[in-house]
């Protein structure tokens, strides 16, 4: 296996395998698609524009992990499940030149944005870096990418939903007082969610629950959580 799928994790969903990969993406080897959700590329940027101290490079690292990814896997289409951008302020000349030798490093690869909450404040990406721009939901076979999650119930019939949003994380417990909070995908019985595909998120911890299910991202595998409640 690639170094990618060495730690992913292979699940059905709507009739199709795909796979949960610890770089906090979906990978579709049917579709050759890598769904990933709220990079929020930018965001550090636009914090330094408020003058508060925050981590220098985040930009780069996303980026790396994506451009990884790209190279070991036949990905023709990436989907970004929303939040490609943090705000208008994350339009920085450094930031934007990034993106655009991202795009240029892989011309043939086809790019979908589904808006999400943060695209609307920051507006679409320039069309320089290539991406088709739609509202949710965008139908890719059995599946309606999104960036909100669909309330429970709301999803179309025989069809299953993945989005983004939530930043989720899940809190694992160990003996004792210990316990580490995890990035996380959730899978419940009609929609997915993803984790923050970004270097510099934050999280919203989510519980088990009766039919979800939880997958922790433990630095370079993906592990299903213990299932509690009924």
């Amino acid at each position: 296996m690639s170094g990618a799928m060495a730690g992913a994790a292979a699940v059905e969903v709507a009739g199709e395998r795909v796979y949960l990969l610890p770089q906090r993406a979906l990978w579709w080897p049917a579709r050759g698609a890598l769904l990933l959700a709220d990079p929020h590329f930018g965001k550090a940027a636009a914090y330094r524009l408020l003058g508060q101290p925050v981590p220098a490079g985040t930009t780069a690292a996303t980026l790396a992990r994506l451009d990884m990814l790209i190279a070991v896997l036949p990905v023709r289409l990436c989907v970004v499940l929303g939040d490609f951008l943090h705000a208008r302020a994350a339009r920085a000349p450094a930031t934007l030149a990034a993106l655009e030798a991202w795009r240029a490093r892989h011309p043939g690869l086809r790019r979908v944005l589904v808006r999400g909450n943060h695209d609307s404040r920051a507006g679409d990406p320039p069309p320089e870096l290539g991406f088709e721009v739609v509202d949710e939901p965008y139908r890719l076979g059995p599946y309606d990418c999104r960036h909100h999650p669909p309330v429970q119930g709301a999803t179309s019939v025989g069809r299953y939903a993945w989005a983004g949003h939530l930043h989720p994380s899940h809190v694992l417990s160990g003996r004792g007082r210990d316990s580490v909070r995890l990035p996380c995908f959730v899978l419940d019985e009609d929609h997915g969610v993803l984790p923050a595909f970004g270097a510099f998120t934050g999280t919203w911890p989510v519980e088990s629950r009766q039919g979800r299910r939880i997958f922790v991202v433990a630095q370079d595998r993906v592990l299903a959580a213990p299932a509690r409640g009924g």
